[in-house]
């Protein structure tokens, strides 16, 4: 008597999350996840520095004028390798750069934090009452778009003086309107569908119809766009201390130390600027990497 060989039955696969979507879909970029990998490492090495870096460059006690524009490898008086050098004051460069980076990813990820915080708050507001309150919160909106974003902060900046606040204030206001049309336009779509009806027939208060129904549906959009402009506003800092109206000397950012070599370009003294540019230009490459990727994920309609 044959034997009949029965097949087992297929099991389904258990279905994904939102969360487990998007994290498998963002893995499939081997771009994104170098840059993911990069900024991870940017941001660690951020967070160590106090530690990790050879110098204090903040410690006037222990810098000496006479090892100023040491070339890289060079030995500093009391004995320090100074692996990439040292500027015009005679700080390491490596430990500058190291506090540096601290002070730019703190100015561009608290500046698109507020920003987001505010501009969400005032495109929600102007999609959900709409009316005279619409068009008073989009036609600032539109005032502030109109003109460009490094002549506003330098207005600001002129009038407020220097430091990492004050950059910061100057910051966010040229960068909350961004946030504020995106959340219009994103609310705009999801005002008059379902769940915000059944919310508004359940009598619930409309700071809760904002806040718990209307803004996790518009967020994807805003995160891409404050993934993104995390890179924009570590370059405005850069732009604004490169200018002399960012940071102070005494708390220098990547965009100072290009600046304190600026002038010893000529001379041959390139490791000042050179090396402070290439970490600049590697952390703004590793965010928008990971922001292209974010982009696709959150709206596969863009996916090229």
């Amino acid at each position: 008597m044959s034997s009949q060989s029965v097949a087992s039955p297929i099991t389904p696969a258990p279905a994904q999350t939102p969360l487990q979507r998007i994290v498998s879909e963002f893995a499939e970029s081997k771009l994104a996840l170098f840059g993911l990998a990069l900024f991870a490492l940017a941001l660690l090495a951020a967070l160590l520095a106090p530690w990790i870096s050879p110098q204090d460059p903040y410690d006037l006690a222990k810098l000496d004028i006479m090892d100023s524009r040491l070339a890289p490898g060079q030995l500093s008086g009391d004995g320090l390798v100074f692996w990439l050098g040292s500027d015009g004051q005679g700080r390491d460069m490596l430990s500058a750069m190291l506090h540096g980076l601290r002070i730019s990813l703190f100015v561009g990820v608290v500046a698109v934090s507020c920003a987001l915080a505010i501009g969400a708050a005032a495109g929600l507001a102007a999609a959900y009452f709409g009316g005279g309150v619409e068009t008073l919160i989009m036609r600032i909106v539109d005032i502030q778009l109109s003109f460009p974003a490094i002549l506003v902060a330098l207005i600001l900046l002129a009038v407020l003086g220097n430091g990492v606040d004050k950059v910061i204030m100057a910051l966010v206001a040229v960068q909350w309107a961004y946030f504020a049309r995106a959340a219009r336009g994103a609310a705009l779509v999801e005002r008059n569908k379902e769940y915000v009806e059944a919310a508004r027939c359940l009598g619930l208060s409309r700071s809760r119809i904002l806040w718990r129904h209307l803004l996790p549906n518009c967020l994807p959009p805003l995160i891409v766009i404050a993934t993104v402009d995390i890179a924009r506003s570590i370059t405005l800092e850069a732009t604004l201390s490169f200018l002399g109206l960012g940071v102070p000397v005494t708390e220098p950012s990547l965009g100072m130390l290009i600046a304190n070599g600026f002038d010893f370009l000529l001379s041959g003294v390139y490791w000042i600027s050179m090396f402070p540019g290439i970490v600049l230009t590697l952390v703004i490459v590793a965010i928008n990497l990971v922001g292209d990727q974010l982009r696709d994920v959150l709206n596969p309609r863009l996916k090229r």
